[in-house]
């Protein structure tokens, strides 16, 4: 995607060859900055301190995290070390479980002398992976707006199609293009007119700095809300259709995503409003049978507590929000149930939210 007319990534290697770079997503939409990881610690405190956040992002940076370990000590205890420190950063993503144990996969059995390359190589095919598979998500969720789009035509509209979103899963939760945003883009791109009511998603307020900073750049019509005005758009007819992301489905079709989404998909129910969950296959847990089973992160408080933004002299400040020593409880994740889907959108086309349907496109997980 594009930043002022410069394509990036949002995760890429250094001129050197062999450190990483990153966009620190902490200090969006104020400051664009990239910060450059040299260690496995430097990997994990990104994904921990959400420098890089979204699921798929979260396993590639998790992959380059192994790389970077692997070029500074490529022994078997290393290599252990490093996949037990990376594995405890995030709990609920799936696609950081999946990229490390793709990486010890193809490690294991090598000489400590060919790892290194061997994971750089591996680190930057899961990346491509994950980019191919983000273009083809767009590609399947772009059929559903157009389809509501010529919908609205027979009925004589003039109005863009109105999609809401939820927290960020856009090309800055992904290596490149995206999860629910990419069928915007795509879309858009193709010459549809749409307009996305971006939630401001508390409490990290990805969805008010990440999403809309997003949007803006790329020039697709957006207006940002508060999280509780979703509702009421949909009871005003004013949504045509929701769209999130995932990061984490269970086999069933229970998805976990951004605290909040549950609400959303009942206020969509209610109203009528179809709600649709793009997700990249990695996002998949084949091993677990219901939404019940995911763990779900708790975050520390000052999340709830603390706001950060820029101030009226251009400074960046943090201000407390409630009383000093008010308990806050941060929990980061919901999850929806099936049955309020409509559809799972995938790299291989959209189907139901149960495991028939899953299944449909993934019959090699029967």
């Amino acid at each position: 995607m594009n930043i002022d007319g410069k394509p990036y990534r949002s995760i890429w290697l250094a001129d050197d060859g062999w450190s990483v770079e990153i966009i620190d997503q902490t200090q969006l939409p104020h400051t664009f900055a990239v910060r450059t990881l040299q260690t496995v610690q430097d990997a994990a405190t990104a994904i921990t301190d959400m420098q890089v956040r979204g699921a798929p992002l979260i396993g590639a940076t998790a992959a380059y995290g192994m790389a970077l370990a692997m070029r500074e000590d490529a022994t078997d205890a290393n290599l252990d070390s490093a996949y037990d420190r990376l594995s405890g950063t995030r709990p609920t993503a799936v696609n950081l479980r999946c990229a490390l144990d793709n990486m010890r996969d193809v490690l294991g059995g090598l000489s400590p002398a060919t790892r290194a390359d061997t994971a750089y190589h591996r680190a930057a095919a899961i990346c491509d992976e994950d980019v191919g598979i983000n273009r083809a998500i767009g590609e399947h969720g772009a059929e559903h707006i157009v389809r509501l789009w010529h919908e609205k035509k027979n009925g004589s509209s003039t109005q863009p199609v109105n999609i809401l979103t939820h927290c960020n899963a856009g090309w800055l939760a992904t290596v490149d293009w995206g999860t629910a945003l990419s069928a915007i883009y795509v879309a858009h791109d193709e010459g549809v007119p749409v307009h996305v009511w971006v939630d401001e998603t508390r409490p990290r307020n990805q969805g008010a700095a990440l999403t809309a900073w997003e949007l803006q750049k790329h020039g697709v019509p957006f207006t940002l809300i508060a999280d509780n005005t979703g509702g009421h758009l949909m009871q005003a007819g004013l949504v045509d259709l929701c769209i999130t992301g995932t990061d984490r489905t269970t086999r069933n079709g229970d998805v976990a995503n951004k605290i909040g989404t549950y609400l959303k998909a009942l206020a969509a129910s209610d109203n009528g409003v179809p709600f649709y969950v793009a997700l990249p296959s990695p996002t998949i847990d084949w091993e677990l049978s219901a939404g019940g089973d995911i763990p779900i992160e708790q975050r520390g408080a000052d999340e709830v507590t603390l706001m950060t933004g820029q101030a009226a002299d251009g400074s960046i400040q943090t201000v407390r929000i409630g009383p000093e020593g008010a308990p806050a409880a941060n929990y980061a994740f919901d999850v929806t149930p099936a049955r309020l889907i409509t559809g799972l959108i995938t790299d291989r086309g959209t189907c139901g939210a149960s495991e028939a349907g899953l299944l449909a496109l993934y019959p090699e997980r029967a």
